[in-house]
């Protein structure tokens, strides 16, 4: 299952990762090394906003930055 990201959503991830001093390529590898597929121009799609998670990705993404779920949808509003 994906997750339709937002521009804010990017944004979160964008800064949850710097905040743990990661790279978007270091990211990657952790995440490939949990075996996910995904490749770095895609995260970086998603940072953007432009791509969508998987819901697995995200659950590695959360065990890699050790972070609450509500970080990455911070300040995202409940309308469309």
């Amino acid at each position: 299952m994906k997750l339709l990201t937002t521009k804010t959503f990017g944004q979160n991830l964008q800064r949850i990762r710097t905040s743990c001093g990661l790279s978007q390529e270091q990211t990657i590898a952790r995440l490939q090394v949990l075996g996910s597929p995904l490749s770095r121009s895609t995260y970086s799609l998603i940072e953007l906003g432009r791509g969508n998670i998987y819901v697995s990705d995200l659950v590695g993404l959360k065990q890699i930055f050790q972070v609450d779920y509500a970080e990455f949808f911070k300040d995202i509003p409940a309308e469309r």
